[in-house]
């Protein structure tokens, strides 16, 4: 059994200076309990599943598959240890920061019950994006979080509720078929390292070909 260590929510989105759509990665922690439901899809929903939690890009995130994104509090202790600097709750842009679960191991599919009413369901692993990467502003900091294959879990919204710092997390189901937050996360990264490579060799090839052609 895990424990919810801080809800944390963006209030108002703010200006980046690396990057042109504002964002709500600033998430802090609130106190009080705050309502959980399906915000429906992506794009035209309600962005986040936690009510006045704001998403500043809703083309990239938010909707029912990203309604809540859950980091780990020792995941962070790492960091910390890591970079050698504070780690905030939060500042990952989790809504929950949590503690005693293993949220890299859980299976996609495995549901969560926090408090007395509110059911998760793990959905996928979190990718780290051009904002996360300025917000950290660590030198080669995608390619160290992805070495690390830590990211973190979304979660889908099964049962609505409310919930708060201090609630327990008891996972009610967990799948069989084996497949975690980080063996997803590094399939991801793979098929997407994949893309790259054919795109690089379909590039000289058509550069190839370009420059064996006759100049008349």
């Amino acid at each position: 059994m895990g424990t919810v260590l801080s809800v944390n929510v963006a209030a108002r989105t703010e200006a980046l200076p690396y990057k042109d759509v504002p964002s709500g990665i600033g998430k802090k922690p609130v106190t009080g309990p705050i309502e959980v439901r399906d915000p429906g899809p992506k794009r035209g929903g309600l962005g986040s599943g936690l009510v006045g939690d704001v998403i500043g890009d809703q083309r990239h995130h938010g909707g029912s598959d990203q309604a809540v994104y859950a980091y780990s509090r020792e995941s962070l202790d790492g960091w910390e240890r890591v970079l050698g600097r504070q780690l905030p709750a939060g500042w990952f842009g989790e809504n929950l920061t949590t503690e005693g679960l293993d949220v890299d191991g859980a299976m996609l599919g495995e549901r969560w019950q926090i408090g007395s009413t509110v059911v998760l369901q793990v959905s996928e692993p979190r990718i780290p994006c051009g904002t996360f990467r300025g917000r950290m502003g660590e030198p080669g900091w995608l390619r160290r979080f992805a070495a690390a294959a830590r990211p973190g879990a979304y979660l889908r919204v099964v049962v609505s509720g409310t919930i708060r710092a201090g609630d327990p997390i008891t996972v009610v189901h967990r799948p069989d078929h084996g497949v975690s937050i980080a063996f997803a996360f590094r399939a991801v990264l793979r098929r997407a390292r994949g893309r790259r490579a054919r795109g690089r060799r379909a590039r000289r090839a058509a550069s190839r070909r370009a420059r064996s052609r006759p100049e008349w």
